[in-house]
């Protein structure tokens, strides 16, 4: 099977499995009161809930079938397709909180999906190259760093539905960067695993993950999850797409009247993810 098609099923497992981890985690980490809230102590709290723990797995999942798709195909083609994990979602989080999928959930689902098809058919994704140089990866950390210090700034000042709105941008920034540092990083265990442990973009790595999970878990304590998981669902994509498109030499090839059923496709794609992710909320995971 081709290298594309592939790398297009592993990213839909990977929405899958995030899809899981999300509306779990979320619901562990809303009963998390004030004194609990923050640090150590948040993580200390929600390790000790089982059902915390389910979503942490489905997270892992997700994150192994989405380094194994970016193994096999560019930023560009898996990262549009992690918002599917909102499709995913709607039957999840009808179950948790025991009640059906309406009409217009199941409409915005057909439309992101109609959507993304569109995009990924009309954009035919291009892959670029696997490493950037130094100087292009410290120019991203720091125009990230910078976006990311303004944010968690801004959630210090906050509370409600605009801390953990600002969290959630944090959290999907950070993954964004995890999400490009992991396609290079993959790209270093063919050839053995010295030179994957000698890449200082598997500590970047690391550390941006670690980062963009302490984040997502405060974001979803903070608020509901219709103020968290749009911005984690939206900005992930964005940032990765951005880095893949600056350092990576990716590009969508497609020009002309295409370009305006592609940004059309866009639009599309943003509005129903707000519209499930709102929804989400709505079915009582708090």
């Amino acid at each position: 099977m081709e290298a594309m098609t592939l790398a297009g099923l592993f990213a839909l497992g990977s929405a899958m499995w995030s899809a899981i981890g999300s509306v779990a985690q979320h619901g562990a980490a809303s009963q998390v009161s004030g004194d609990d809230a923050t640090g150590v102590a948040l993580i200390s709290h929600l390790a000790r809930q089982r059902v915390w723990w389910a979503g942490f797995l489905g997270d892992a999942g997700g994150y192994a079938f989405q380094a194994v798709a970016l193994g096999l195909g560019p930023l560009l083609l898996v990262q549009p397709l992690l918002v599917a994990s909102l499709v995913f979602a709607l039957p999840i989080s009808a179950r948790w909180s025991g009640r059906r999928v309406s009409r217009s959930d199941l409409g915005w689902a057909l439309a992101l999906s109609a959507a993304l098809v569109v995009f990924l058919v009309v954009g035919n994704p291009a892959p670029g190259v696997d490493h950037a140089s130094d100087r292009d990866w410290i120019a991203v950390g720091s125009t990230l760093g910078l976006g990311v210090g303004l944010c968690v700034l801004g959630a210090t000042f906050t509370t409600g539905a605009a801390r953990a709105a600002l969290l959630a941008v944090t959290a999907g920034a950070c993954y964004g960067l995890t999400a490009a540092l992991t396609k290079s990083v993959v790209d270093t265990l063919a050839d053995g695993p010295a030179e994957t442990l000698t890449f200082l973009g598997t500590y970047a790595l690391v550390g941006a993950g670690t980062l963009g999970f302490y984040f997502q878990q405060a974001a979803f304590q903070a608020g509901s999850l219709g103020a968290s998981l749009p911005a984690i669902t939206l900005v992930e994509p964005v940032v990765a797409a951005g880095i893949g498109i600056a350092i990576l030499q990716e590009h969508l090839r497609t020009d002309g009247p295409e370009m305006v059923l592609l940004a059309l496709s866009a639009v599309v794609m943003v509005v129903a993810t707000v519209a499930l992710s709102r929804s989400a909320a709505r079915a009582g995971i708090s």
